[in-house]
């Protein structure tokens, strides 16, 4: 067998550990996961009516235009419902923007550390990587524009950035947009949009029709809890959808997913509700790294990168041999940190017990 040899050099996505494999490895009966960002509290109740409802039609494929989400969600956006494009979570649609835009010849453009997603789907395609390192743990807009050249295809924007939890404010989102090429395409990857507080943040749905060369990536996999169902969701004008459209596989979201999808766009009090705690759960973490003079980044996310100035590794198999998955922040590109998602407020408790156990007794 010969694959593609770009394909080898590509690394494999590491998700985070499963509660149940953690579980047997170290004999626990209880294991909280804190690694993978997401809804501590579940989705909304009325998703969960409604992923029963469509439990006698599992036999039956799902719509493939995804028609009554899109148009509840082009109601809701107040945007057409031909400039939405839906994947099996924002990471297809990732890919599908790769596969749509990247070849080899071309490059593109990302800040380092980001999300993943975006350099192994880059090499897939055989793009030539640029590469421009945060600044203070945020974007670097001015460097990433003149990063670009002639052969430049598409820019990642994570805001907020995964993992650093920052974000890069209206104007300075304005001054970069104007200085992209209009043939370039700029993803602006809002996953955690909903978490956001900052009055900063830009509103960038608006941004669409005066850059006809911007997306905007969101998912119901965060805030609304629905990370099972992989729904997430492009917002762009209609000629990028249309080239979107001709690598998207057919049934890429199930019935399951738009119904549950649409119910909880609906419940946006649970949205709101879900938001407030993960501020209170924040400020419960970045108190007590306050209090122990640990620097963290200031997250606008459901999660914080806190720098321990101890091994990641060595402090991650330490909370895993207590039943605490967090993720390593070596992994992601800042070693000495731990990405720990915020939790309730008992969760978080434990998570900090056990770091004021590992932070004394390293003398920090």
């Amino acid at each position: 067998m010969r694959p593609k040899q770009r394909i080898l050099s590509a690394p494999v996505y590491q998700p985070g550990k499963p509660i149940d494999d953690v579980k047997r490895e170290f004999g626990l009966t209880e294991v909280i996961k804190l690694a993978s960002n997401e809804n501590p509290y579940g989705c909304s109740p009325k998703a969960k009516e409604a992923i029963a409802a469509q439990l006698d039609s599992l036999a039956l494929y799902p719509d493939g235009a995804s028609l009554q989400l899109r148009w509840d969600l082009a109601d809701f956006l107040g945007v057409k419902p031909e400039q939405l494009m839906f994947g099996n979570g924002s990471d297809e649609i990732v890919l599908m923007i790769s596969r749509a835009y990247l070849e080899p010849g071309t490059n593109t453009v990302m800040a380092t550390p980001t999300f993943s997603q975006y350099r192994s789907n880059a090499m897939v395609e055989g793009a030539e990587l640029i590469e421009v390192p945060l600044k203070d743990g945020v974007h670097d807009l001015e460097a990433m524009a003149s990063a670009i050249n002639g052969q430049t295809r598409v820019v990642w924007v994570c805001n907020p950035n995964n993992p650093s939890g920052t974000i890069v404010g209206t104007s300075e989102l304005e001054a970069f947009l104007k200085k992209v090429p209009k043939d370039v395409l700029v993803v602006m990857d809002e996953a955690y949009y909903e978490y956001v507080v900052d009055e900063a943040y830009p509103q960038t749905i608006p941004m669409l029709a005066q850059y006809p060369n911007l997306i905007i990536l969101r998912t119901f996999s965060k805030i609304y809890g629905l990370a099972t169902l992989r729904v997430g969701y492009g917002i762009a004008s209609e000629e990028i959808i249309s080239h979107l459209d001709h690598v998207r596989e057919p049934f890429n979201t199930s019935s399951l997913g738009q119904a549950a999808a649409r119910a909880a766009l609906k419940d946006q009090e649970f949205v709101k509700e879900c938001s407030r705690r993960n501020r209170e759960g924040l400020k419960q973490l970045t108190d007590r790294f306050d209090e122990w003079g640990l620097s963290y980044y200031p997250s606008q996310t459901n999660f914080v990168l806190v720098n321990l100035n101890l091994d990641s590794d060595e402090v991650f198999k330490q909370l895993l041999q207590q039943g605490i998955i967090v993720r390593s922040g070596k992994a992601l590109g800042f070693p000495g940190y731990q990405r720990i998602t915020v939790g309730t407020a008992e969760q978080n408790e434990k998570v900090l017990q056990a770091l004021a156990n590992i932070v004394v007794g390293a003398g920090k």
